[in-house]
């Protein structure tokens, strides 16, 4: 972990990364988000999730092939998609134990909406240790992973790339961050989608669970 020793910024993607997938929070959304296909276009939902998932691996984001076929509002999408049940999320005390023990920038990059960023981690409670959320319409509406939507994250904050690291679930998204100087993390899951690519050189780190890793970070910068 020495070369870590240099990293002045921490991003951190949101869901199934700050919060464990097995909470299948993203469940929700994604059902929401067949639910809001099937009734702007007056389709069945079996049909309305063929179109999400079509949308999904060719724009990377449902969102951005349904404001370029449909012209929809996004910001109603977002809303409604991410008006979710979050009862279950519990305080995570040992997360926010490490990302506090972390130095430099801290900052959420999702390719969903600020309130959800801020539901999420508040919910965790860990809200209130990040420098910044960046979300979809910082982005102006890029999705990860085209490497835009990482040049307005970085001319955003000002931040150096070679002193960054990006932690991620979906493996593809690590891909832009590698390829701009940024150390990558992806967070071992058993989605066919996320775990695509996670084999590739762009990923320098494989880990099972965020809260350990830095755990084991923050032990080695103290010794």
């Amino acid at each position: 972990m020495r070369e870590l020793n240099k990293i002045k910024c921490w991003i951190f993607d949101l869901d199934n990364t700050l919060y464990s997938g097995q909470t299948k929070v993203f469940d929700q959304v994604d059902k929401k988000m067949s639910s809001f296909i099937s009734s702007k276009l007056n389709v069945s939902l079996e049909e309305a999730k063929k179109i999400q998932k079509d949308y999904f691996h060719k724009y990377s984001t449902t969102l951005s092939g349904m404001m370029k076929h449909h012209k929809i509002d996004a910001m109603e999408f977002l809303d409604f998609v991410h008006d979710v049940n979050l009862d279950f999320l519990g305080k995570n005390k040992d997360l926010e134990k490490e990302i506090t023990k972390i130095t430099g920038k801290k900052i959420i990059f999702t390719n969903g909406s600020r309130a959800h960023a801020e539901n999420v981690t508040k919910r965790i409670g860990i809200n209130k240790l990040f420098d910044g959320i960046f979300d979809i319409v910082d982005s102006n509406f890029i999705p990860k992973p085209s490497i835009g939507a990482y040049k307005i994250l970085i001319e955003k904050y000002k931040i150096e790339p070679q002193y960054c690291i990006f932690i991620e679930d979906i493996a593809r998204n690590l891909k832009p961050a590698h390829e701009l100087g940024m150390k990558t993390v992806w967070i071992k899951n058993d989605e066919p989608w996320a775990a695509e690519f996670s084999n590739e050189n762009f990923v320098n780190y494989r880990i099972e669970n965020l809260t350990n890793f830095l755990k084991e970070y923050n032990e080695f910068r103290k010794n």
